[in-house]
């Protein structure tokens, strides 16, 4: 009788809680994970951890006020989160942005691209069990953080973008520091591919895993790298341009099922080794182009009262995909609205369907690979 029970409570279905405090969630992140052995039946994501009332705490602050604070919606890619910002407050008061400062806008953030992605692709190895990337990816990242802390003097936070340009020019010799790091950066890409994204147990690791096709990522709402993985090619900086973006010839990198099936973990770690090379090379020819727009204003011509009654929304390419805020304004100094749209909010819902039929350990490549940032969910 008693070898009977014993056999009947091996084939019940555990509730496991995975987070909010576990390294593979990515963030103060929550999973609930309902399984029988090894196989997952469903993985409930538990967000709100990290929720701080940042939208809210935009409608207490003035329009220029708030730029700080929007750095905390993904602290991995803050400078995107400043042009959103920005972004939405000059279309709502009708600021025109100096050409120079369009440009400094995209090398500050192409470089966050290739900081967030570093963390983004190490991590994703670290947590199937590769672990020497993680130090090679962390190592061009502290290159990047230091050229940033020169240009804004932050390594995370940056505060760097405001209404109508940004904050700094280069500082003096900047230019030739970063061109020698890219030249540094290009031959270290070839190099991790041959280490880990190439890499047969790698390959054979996330090749055929937790594919999601393009129309289940359009259905969910997927964008950026995730959307991309899945084979469909859209990128906001070249379907809908913005700031100085048509200026540079760049590629927009598409899951090819190369190691597997299209929209597979592999892909989505594919594109995001692809984008970093994209990303270098759009530096390189801002840096290049910069001098044709000579030393000058680096912020537009601003209202004397920043008091607009009307509404805004701004779309740009972050490392996360389509990021959007809306803003509204009555006619004060603080909008009467403030709402941020993140990739990684939708990204987290598509967990749950996906995870059905899994093994816990596939649970955790599905959640590296779509790099979900827990403050881009919660807010």
């Amino acid at each position: 009788m008693s070898e009977y029970v014993f056999a009947n409570q091996l084939d019940e279905e555990m509730t496991l809680n995975m987070g909010p405090h576990h390294p593979s969630t990515h963030g103060v992140l929550r999973f609930v994970i309902e399984s029988d052995g090894e196989i997952i039946r469903r993985a409930v994501p538990d967000v709100g951890y990290l929720h701080r009332s940042i939208e809210k705490i935009g409608e207490r602050c003035t329009y220029p006020g708030y730029m700080p604070y929007t750095d905390r919606v993904d602290y991995l890619a803050a400078m995107f989160a400043n042009e959103a910002w920005a972004s939405a407050c000059e279309k709502l008061m009708g600021i025109e942005v100096p050409k120079r400062a369009q440009y400094l806008r995209v090398i500050s953030c192409e470089l966050n691209r290739i900081a967030s992605h570093m963390i983004a692709l190490g991590a994703m190895a670290m947590d199937v069990g590769a672990v020497t990337p993680f130090p090679w990816t962390l190592r061009e990242r502290e290159y990047i953080n230091d050229f940033i802390e020169e240009l804004c003097g932050a390594r995370l936070t940056y505060n760097y973008h405001r209404i109508g340009g940004v904050s700094f020019d280069l500082p003096a010799g900047w230019r030739e520091k970063v061109t020698k790091w890219l030249d540094h950066f290009g031959p270290i890409m070839e190099e991790f591919d041959r280490l880990i994204t190439y890499n047969e147990i790698y390959v054979n690791r996330l090749g055929n895993v937790c594919v999601i096709t393009k129309d289940v990522a359009i259905d969910y709402g997927l964008v950026g790298p995730n959307l991309r993985a899945s084979g469909f090619k859209w990128d906001l900086r070249k379907d809908m341009p913005y700031g100085a973006y048509p200026d540079f010839e760049f590629d927009v990198p598409v899951g090819q099922g190369l190691k597997g099936a299209v929209g597979d973990c592999w892909d989505r770690f594919y594109v995001r080794v692809e984008e970093c090379k994209q990303s270098a090379r759009i530096v390189r020819q801002a840096l290049e182009k910069i001098d044709a727009h000579p030393e000058g204003d680096i912020v537009g011509k601003l209202p004397k009262k920043m008091r607009p009654s009307a509404e805004a929304y701004a779309r740009i390419e972050s490392a996360r995909g389509d990021m959007g805020c809306y803003v509204v304004g009555n006619g004060k100094e603080e909008p009467y609205r403030c709402r941020f749209r993140t990739g990684s909010y939708n990204a987290t819902g598509i967990i749950e369907p996906m995870s059905r039929g899994i093994f816990i350990a596939d649970l955790v490549a599905l959640i590296a690979s779509l790099d979900v940032v827990a403050p881009e969910i919660d807010r």
